[in-house]
């Protein structure tokens, strides 16, 4: 079997590395799914403690990274990458080792594309701290930067086969955000207040 067919489950196991629950688990022996939104994301454990909340984050980012950079280990070109890059959201959301329900992908899906396009996640960022600033909400900020970032991947010239990938992760993100979207528009969503376990 060629190397690079083992991509997307390397990347998957790799994604579906639960960072968040595992911190607050060790921390605290607590389980993070237990408080707040439930969810096993940074936002979620930053609600329980700043510092394991800014590890989550790099953590769920460093993870998609390396499931890219590995994939190019492997002797996977551009498109084996960006397979891994959505392989790697997928295991972060549908992660195996909590009865397939992880997080929302964002994250993960920033660390990944990191590596294919990073001009394109650094104007993203600029997008998702716009809305961030402006609205408070962390899932609204989110679900921009997921919207936007097949557009600019575009605009800076990113290959079709990034751009395929790339729009198949943002759905996924997005799709994952139902609750939130939900509650964004019955004006009930908690706004994002650095230091606040509420």
């Amino acid at each position: 079997m060629r190397p690079e067919y083992w991509i997307p489950l390397l990347a998957y196991l790799l994604g579906s590395i639960p960072f968040g629950f595992l911190l607050v688990r060790l921390g605290e022996g607590k389980d993070i799914r237990r408080y707040g939104s439930g969810n096993i994301g940074a936002t979620n454990v930053y609600r329980r403690s700043r510092a394991a909340g800014i590890l989550t984050l790099a953590l769920d980012a460093a993870k998609g990274t390396l499931a890219v950079l590995a994939a190019g280990w492997l002797g996977g070109g551009v498109e084996w990458q960006a397979v891994a890059a959505l392989f790697a959201i997928t295991g972060h959301v549908f992660t195996p080792w909590l009865r397939f329900k992880g997080g929302k992908g964002v994250a993960t899906g920033c660390g990944a594309f990191l590596a294919l396009s990073p001009l394109a996640v650094a104007t993203t960022l600029v997008v998702f701290a716009l809305v961030l600033a402006l609205s408070r909400y962390i899932s609204a900020a989110s679900l921009a930067a997921a919207a936007t970032f097949p557009l600019f991947a575009g605009f800076y010239g990113a290959p079709a086969q990034v751009l395929l990938w790339a729009s198949l992760g943002a759905v996924l993100i997005i799709a994952r955000h139902h609750e939130n979207i939900r509650r964004l528009r019955a004006g009930t969503e908690n706004r994002f207040r650095p230091g606040s376990r509420s």
